[in-house]
């Protein structure tokens, strides 16, 4: 099973990170019952489940670029 990134999870909801962790149980016993079959269809649920995460972290990113904007254009104002 693969795993998301820590960044990823830290922006899970609760539920979401429940939901995550009991799936990610069940795909690592599947995978070691050599069930890769279900595991597959585990981890394709797994990756649906993360997408609201991956979408608020890429929102964090885009606010952290438009603070770092304004921050650059104030030093351009403050330099003429």
């Amino acid at each position: 099973m693969r795993h998301c990134s820590v960044q990823v999870r830290g922006l899970l909801t609760r539920e979401e990170l429940d939901r995550y962790n009991a799936l990610m149980e069940v795909g690592s016993f599947l995978e070691s019952q050599n069930r890769y079959d279900l595991a597959y269809t585990v981890q394709q649920e797994v990756d649906r489940l993360i997408v609201p995460g991956i979408e608020r972290l890429k929102e964090k990113g885009r606010e952290r670029d438009r603070a770092t904007q304004q921050y650059l254009e104030e030093m351009k104002g403050e330099a003429e």
